[in-house]
């Protein structure tokens, strides 16, 4: 192709790595800038062989001969080579010369993480990300305030006043603030837009051209509205046909959208232009040669004559002017997908990170379809980070792009075509994934109606427990005593791997404020949550409380461990508790202090943190995707214990389809006849149903406890226990560390063993005569003694004498038999009413 400063500029700006006399070299012997970027990242030494110093001096002058000769545009004959997409393995350039050098998976891991080398990319719908995350926490928390001052629970509606007098009220503040954010919506409109639809919001009346769709939707309040003075509640009536009419809206546009973009991708392969562009040129030079060659040719007419005068085109050359133009339009749309590429995976360790997730998650086939046939919506989803895992700054943010809210009637659109119905970009991105997965099918997001449909089917299959799991001793049963609730019972699906003696066992807690309050169900009315009711059973902290204690010892047993099990807990933040065990489990319950909102990434993160901290010899860390498990990397086997929705849930599914180092243990802790809850297990069960990694387990009410403990065990461990079999291991002993070896502490630099105690430890014949005469009914303990004794006035012997014959009529007090040698002193444990007594009770 011809050379020209424009050219070189533009050859440079993909390839930084390269100087102007390479620049010439490819542009020379290429058809195109794509073409000669596409050439140098195949084989950046193809012309190699030419001397660089006869190029860089003779460049000015070839420069300048072809800039004079423009006006003829002649470009030199070149042969075209196709020009395919490159694969996500190849390598796109390597990393400086000083990191490139690795001499340990240390170092490795230091160099990976140095930011030097790696240069932040940005694109339009980064930037709007960035303006629209300054106040989307705030905007998401004052919705919640003002729903909550107008008594309302449903998440789709939002608030009205009965005036439109502006006041400071939360439900106006809300309105004000949404007015004064209308340029951060445009800014995100613009961002995330496909050509030919226009953007809109809520408030018709102020600002041209905004037909809003929604506009003629029902609202969910009556027209007279239902309260005489403050702020109206909704309608059940008029909400059901507001629900209704969404949906049907919804679904419609949806179709739409995604015919109108499909119908804007190219007719041909946008990676073979110039073998199209070669194969049109010669069909018209042909049909030329040929009108040429025929010797009984008539002449032209008068008409063609003046055609030709008046420049007048033939329909051939009509239609090579419009098979030039969308060759043009896609030359462009090329280079912006070649740029974006280049800008997100600069290094072959990058591209090699986006194959693997692609693979682990299923789409690279997908992938590869979008962007050979599909590039405008390649481009698109590219641009939103579709196609690569979850960045780790995201995990740092008060609020990531994915936890963007869509709201189809304020027009805060989604990233695909059919964004409408999903409730934030996570859930978009989730369907997404599903639905182009190998062999995932086409999969739609359940609508409200139908999510009541399966909610309310699932809680009429509950059923009674197995009597083989009652126990007197479950916390439901309290001071008085109370029936199992019906429970819906999971099949058991072996799934995954069972536990390997390597595997590191992991329990993450819920720590919400929720978790602390009364359970209450939601009242509805239709699809109107009207309100709450108590729940007659344990707080969800005190079940949750009772299952890690069984399951902890069941799985002590299992293994004969008896050095405990680490526990993290999660709500707003994460914060990491201790190993536990189970005689120290009620001490560091303690310190769990339940309050904020269910946030499980944050958990996730903190997981992960602790452990790639442990094993970081194993494993590589990225500067953007965080930290990468290596083949050695020993595998994490997490239980997490829910009790609710956590509002980044469709995130953390979304992170786990990627992750091949962990099998996740699910235990969701529910209300007796709550739909809400059965909406949500739901949901988790087809979680488990897509990724064979995750496995549930959900109870609900009074809950017997050895069957929630069994079926947690036969997927935590991967095996398949019957219930014979879990009873023999209720009564299997295992052999404990002696509760006077210091516990681990986490501001403790070092540990002391028993080897170093400076005491005798008692034989465990003492410690049983001990343990069996401290728990008798007659002995309840050791009589202590005053800290301090007080001088006292000795008596005289008259006095002393006539005491002595006073105590002769009374009977003999009882004394404690003398112990064999002193016991150990107890630590100071706050025993409930089911907690057993301490470990060392039982063994030596």
């Amino acid at each position: 192709m011809q050379l020209s400063q424009t050219n070189i500029a533009d050859f440079l700006s993909f390839v930084p790595d390269a100087d102007t006399a390479e620049a010439a070299l490819f542009l020379q012997r290429a058809g195109s800038v794509s073409e000669a970027v596409d050439q140098y990242y195949e084989n950046p030494q193809r012309y190699s062989s030419r001397a660089l110093s006869g190029i860089s001096t003779s460049m000015s002058v070839s420069v300048s001969h072809r800039a004079q000769s423009a006006t003829g545009n002649h470009p030199l004959p070149i042969a075209l080579s196709p020009t395919y997409p490159p694969s996500y393995s190849l390598a796109m350039r390597s990393p400086p010369a000083s990191t490139a050098s690795q001499t340990s998976p240390r170092q490795s891991i230091a160099t990976m993480s140095s930011e030097s080398s790696h240069r932040p990319h940005t694109n339009a719908l980064i930037e709007a990300s960035k303006v629209r995350a300054r106040d989307e926490p705030e905007m998401q928390k004052m919705l919640h305030s003002a729903q909550l001052s107008g008594r309302v629970f449903n998440p789709e509606v939002e608030p009205e006043h009965e005036t439109t007098d502006l006041c400071d009220c939360p439900v106006h503040t809300y309105w004000k603030r949404k007015i004064e954010r209308l340029d951060t919506h445009e800014t995100w409109s613009k961002a995330v837009v496909y050509p030919g639809e226009k953007p809109y919001h809520e408030f018709t009346h102020l600002r041209f051209f905004n037909n809003n769709p929604y506009s003629d939707v029902m609202s969910s309040y009556a027209p007279n509205g239902s309260a005489l003075y403050g702020i109206p509640r909704p309608d059940p009536q008029f909400h059901a046909r507001f629900v209704e009419q969404t949906i049907a809206l919804n679904t419609s546009l949806n179709i739409k959208a995604q015919a109108a973009v499909q119908a804007m991708e190219p007719s041909f392969n946008v990676w073979e232009l110039e073998q199209l562009e070669s194969l049109v040129s010669n069909m018209s030079h042909s049909r030329r040669l040929s009108t040429e060659g025929d010797g009984n040719v008539e002449r032209p007419s008068t008409r063609s004559s003046i055609r030709k005068v008046l420049s007048v085109k033939t329909s051939d050359e009509r239609t090579a002017v419009k098979i030039k133009k969308k060759f043009a339009g896609s030359f462009e749309l090329r280079a912006e997908i070649m740029k974006e590429e280049n800008g997100r995976w600069q290094y072959d360790t990058d591209r090699q990170i986006v194959a693997a997730y692609q693979e682990k998650v299923g789409i690279a086939q997908q992938v590869a379809e979008f962007r050979t046939h599909k590039p405008r919506q390649y481009i698109h989803l590219l641009r939103a980070g579709y196609f690569e895992p979850i960045p780790v700054a995201w995990q740092g943010q008060a609020c990531s792009p994915l936890g963007f809210t869509i709201d189809s009637a304020a027009g805060w659109r989604g990233i695909t075509p059919a964004w409408r119905g999903y409730t934030n970009n996570a859930e978009e991105r989730l369907y997404w994934v599903l639905n182009h997965r190998a062999g995932g099918g086409d999969m739609v997001k359940p609508t409200l109606l139908r999510g009541f449909e399966i909610a309310s089917a699932r809680m009429a299959s509950a059923e009674e427990p197995n009597p083989r799991y009652h126990t007197p001793d479950d916390i439901c049963h309290g001071n008085q005593s109370r029936a199992y609730t019906k429970q819906v019972k999971a099949p058991f699906i072996l799934g995954y791997t069972p536990k390997k003696p390597a595997d590191e066992t992991i329990i993450m807690l819920d720590a919400s404020g929720s978790m602390d309050h009364v359970p209450v169900r939601p009242d509805f009315d239709k699809y109107l949550v009207t309100g709450f009711s108590k729940s007659n059973q344990p707080k969800n902290k005190d079940i949750a409380r009772v299952i890690v204690r069984r399951f902890i010892e069941a799985l002590g047993k299992y293994e004969n461990n008896g050095h405990g099990y680490k526990l993290t807990t999660f709500s707003t933040d994460a914060e990491y508790i201790d190993v536990i065990h189970s005689w120290t489990l009620n001490e560091a319950w303690r310190e769990i202090k339940f309050k904020g909102r269910a946030r499980v990434m944050a958990g996730w993160h903190k997981i992960k943190e602790l452990h790639f901290q442990k094993y970081s010899a194993t494993a590589t860390y990225h500067p953007v995707h965080g930290w990468q498990a290596g083949p050695e990397t020993p595998t994490v086997r997490l239980l997490l214990i829910l009790d609710g929705e956590a509002s980044d849930m469709d995130e953390f599914e979304l992170e786990l389809l990627g992750v091949s180092w962990a099998y996740i243990t699910i235990f969701l802790i529910g209300v007796d006849g709550c739909l809400h809850h059965h909406r949500h297990a739901s949901r988790l069960q087809r979680m488990c149903d897509h990724n064979p990694r995750v496995s549930f387990v959900d109870a609900q009410g009074n809950i017997p406890e050895r069957m929630v403990t069994h079926e947690l065990l036969k997927r935590h461990l991967g095996r398949d226990l019957t219930i014979s079999q879990f009873e023999e291991l209720e009564q299997t002993s295992v052999e404990l560390p002696s509760p006077l070896q210091p516990q681990h502490q986490r501001n403790r630099s070092s540990q002391t063993t028993l080897e170093h105690l400076p005491v005798e430890l008692p034989s465990p014949e003492e410690t049983t005569l001990w343990q069996r005469e401290q728990l008798s009914p007659q002995r309840r303990g050791l009589f202590e003694l005053p800290a301090q004794q007080a001088p006292v006035e000795l008596p005289t012997f008259e006095d002393s004498v006539t005491v002595a014959r006073r105590s002769t009529q009374r009977p003999p007090i009882p004394q404690p038999p003398a112990p064999l040698r002193q016991p150990p002193v107890p630590p100071p444990l706050q025993y409930g009413p089911l907690d057993p007594p301490p470990p060392y009770l039982e063994t030596a």
